[in-house]
């Protein structure tokens, strides 16, 4: 196949090995390696610069954007909240059938709106459900994450996957796939994956003790202490910032208290005095020379039941940090973290480890636990902004609960069932149908502009725009011929049945290691030039394709809503794999014995 590749085909192999490598390794955000794809593609003349547009005039990337804001306005609502709140009696009295009707809930909502803020909204939520009903929310957090996939493959607008692949297709020539084309699969891999969960993948999920889920509050018991200034310390009448506490040993003042009054995160030019009593964030080891080296007297954490009543009480709040956050990729210091949130972070949960060091200069990842102390009157702020589909942070440890507001829930269901219903039957095309969908519900004041903007994921929109030009550098370099080419003729004797299941199962690996949409965006085109080369019907070939990029159960980093609640449930690495393993291999029997049926070559 290699000799016979063109130099455009080179290129663009050349760009995909790029993009796959930067997907992989994280060393730079999907939005920027996609603008990078573009850039490579149109520079070195693979696709032309009108072709390198095309992406984002595309109408699944437009559809793709116009669902967030649908998302938003019905998370808005707090209707998902109250659903899943008043499941709690359930979970007392009969635990089972608590997880199979939040596995249910979780599955339909996923099955019309983007599943990633489902997930972020139902994780403080699970975590509460959890501590009430007397378990683990280790043994919750996964089945929500699966039960999102789940209910995303059972529409064409379930995830921007779908629609995406949909958009190759009609890149290609051949007709968008219809709002329930994907439903007679979708809705056996809802029952299929329900039921394997409730009675299986329950029991391989660990089942960790309180002292454990309380990990990340109490190893800090040792890194929290107060200090007393003393009469001949020589730390009267210097600024924080110019003290050895900062200089020396690097420690976080959390709050200053003087004569019955009560600063909270002193700034760094605040003048200490003889008496005062400070608050710090530090190690043991620092303690020991703070001791030896200054005259203070330390004293044991007070909390704040024991403040004077006039003073300003502070909070321990957990912050998660979702998908496409602002945080993602960068330090509390970048982003000047203490200032903009008026919170000093005490310790972060990053995938399987405590960190309680130079917090400041840690790199943040999605899904990190971050704890934090707080102005108490700040935590009203973080619930309102914790609305915001786009907020850097998701409240896990408050629970920031929106109140159900029935009348704009009628009003969002009303437009979500009219996009349904006029692009299923063929009345307005999808990307119309959302559209106006959104206008309507502006123009009904459920949502404002400015919330429309900003409940849009734009990197997910960089992303779909990238990848539908790498489709189209595929197909016009002869890269997806020549690789369908090799394939066919390798697995030709075997039939068309064999192809499709080796190409779900490829499609499925990749999607464990690089991002879902990309996957899908690499595959799609090869899996239409294979059906040319085999002179049968693509749509199974691609549907394949949808459903492998999107069932990701192995990994934590497959798809963005194992990527989330990683830290958040304090899960291992191998938590996934051993679930995900017997789901990823029950799906692709799946596929391969009833895509064929339901969607004939």
């Amino acid at each position: 196949m290699l000799d016979v590749l063109t130099i455009d085909a080179w290129i663009t192999l050349a760009v995909i090995a790029g993009a796959v490598v930067l997907f992989v390794t994280e060393k730079l955000s999907i939005d920027l390696v996609a603008l990078l794809i573009i850039l490579s593609l149109v520079l070195t003349g693979v696709i032309s610069p009108t072709e390198g547009m095309e992406g984002f005039s595309n109408p699944a990337t437009m559809t793709v954007a116009f669902m967030f804001v649908i998302s938003a306005a019905i998370l808005k609502t707090g209707s998902l909240q109250y659903v899943a709140i008043q499941l709690t009696k359930t979970f007392r009295n009969h635990y089972q059938r608590g997880v199979i009707l939040l596995m249910l809930v979780v599955s339909a909502v996923s099955a019309f709106i983007n599943n990633t803020p489902v997930v972020a909204v139902m994780i403080p939520v699970t975590t509460q459900i959890a501590k009430n009903a007397g378990r683990s929310a280790s043994k919750l957090l996964i089945p929500v994450s699966y039960a999102s996939i789940f209910g995303g493959t059972c529409t064409a607008i379930g995830t921007s996957t779908n629609l995406m692949v949909s958009g190759i297709a009609e890149q290609n020539g051949l007709e968008p796939f219809s709002m329930f084309d994907l439903s007679p699969m979708g809705l056996i891999f809802v029952l299929v994956g329900s039921l394997f969960m409730i009675f299986i993948g329950q029991r391989l999920l660990p089942n960790r003790s309180s002292a454990q889920e309380d990990e990340l509050e109490d190893s800090l018991i040792d890194y929290l202490a107060e200090i007393e200034i003393l009469d001949d310390s020589e730390l009267d009448q210097k600024t924080i910032l110019s003290s050895p506490l900062v200089k020396e040993l690097d420690m976080e003042i959390l709050e200053l208290r003087r004569n019955g009054s009560v600063m909270n995160l002193p700034q760094g030019d605040t003048v200490m005095m003889r008496g005062d009593i400070l608050k710090v964030r530090c190690n043991v080891e620092k303690i020991r020379q703070l001791k030896d080296q200054m005259k203070v007297r330390v004293m044991p954490f007070t909390d704040d039941d024991e403040l004077d009543e006039g003073a300003e009480r502070s909070s321990f709040v957990e912050l998660v940090i979702p998908t496409n956050s602002p945080l993602e990729g960068k330090t509390l210091r970048a982003f000047d973290f203490r200032r903009r949130f008026r919170a000093a972070p005490l310790a972060i949960r990053h995938r399987e480890e405590v960190l309680r060091d130079k917090l400041q200069d840690v790199v943040l990842r999605s899904g990190d636990v971050i704890l934090v102390e707080m102005k108490s009157h700040f935590l009203e702020q973080w619930r309102t902004t914790n609305r915001n589909q786009n907020t850097p942070f998701i409240i896990l440890s408050e629970q920031g609960i929106t109140n159900f507001d029935r009348k704009r829930f009628w009003i969002v269901l009303a437009v979500i069932l009219g996009v349904v219903i006029t692009s299923s039957t063929g009345l307005i095309p999808i990307v119309f149908s959302t559209m106006l969908g959104v206008v309507t519900l502006v123009v009904t004041g459920c949502l404002n502009m400015k919330e429309v903007y900003r409940s849009i994921q734009w990197p997910i929109v960089f992303l779909l725009a990238g990848a539908l030009s790498l489709g189209v550098a595929m197909a016009n370099s002869g890269l997806a011929h020549h690789i369908a080419e090799a394939l066919v003729t390798h697995l030709s004797q075997f039939g068309p049945v064999v192809i499709l299941s080796g190409l779900y199962l490829l499609t499925s690996l990749l999607t464990e290691t690089m991002s879902n949409n990309a996957t899908a965006a690499l595959i799609a085109p090869i899996a239409i030039a294979t059906a040319h080369q085999l002179d049968v019907s693509p749509i199974p070939f691609l549907m394949a394709t949808m459903f492998a990029a999107s069932a990701s159960f192995m990994t934590p980093i497959g798809y963005q809503t194992n990527t989330m609640i990683y830290s958040a449930g304090g899960y291992k690495f191998t938590d996934f794999l051993k679930v995900g393993v017997w789901l990823n291999l029950l799906f692709w029997l799946l596929s391969t014995l009833l895509i064929p049926f339901f969607f004939p070559f």
